[in-house]
């Protein structure tokens, strides 16, 4: 099996990972400060602009869309695991914290799905 896109997907892992770093030492933290999240934006950026330019390939590309939406779960759910810990290394007040973050976007999942929806109800 032939493997598209992961030298692009690797790139930006390896470039958000060096950015997180540089951020965590500017703020004086030892770790990564949203390597990830510049990691995805790169990859966004950089997969919009060669797509404009003309210069990935079908295969490419359908590559780049298979390892970037199992790059995001996975990443995801590893950075879920740590924070996790560390709120409940952290005491109370990151348990406190993270808890009303949830219960307020649980509050807001109604008027968020009524945004962009059509006043005419669908009869079928």
């Amino acid at each position: 099996m032939k493997i598209y896109g992961v030298a692009l997907l690797a790139g930006c892992f390896l470039i958000g990972k060096f950015l997180g770093n540089i951020l965590g030492n500017l703020l004086n933290i030892n770790g990564d400060i949203g390597g990830v999240g510049f990691a995805m934006l790169l990859l966004v950026i950089s997969n919009a602009f060669l797509l404009k330019r003309g210069w990935i390939k079908k295969e490419t590309k359908n590559g780049i869309l298979f390892w970037s939406s199992m790059y995001i779960p996975i990443i995801i759910a590893m950075s879920a695991t740590l924070n996790v810990r560390s709120a409940l290394g952290g005491g109370w007040v990151a348990l406190v914290a993270g808890g009303g973050a949830t219960f307020i976007c649980f509050l807001l999942v109604p008027l968020l799905s009524k945004v962009g929806r059509n006043n005419k109800s669908i009869k079928i």
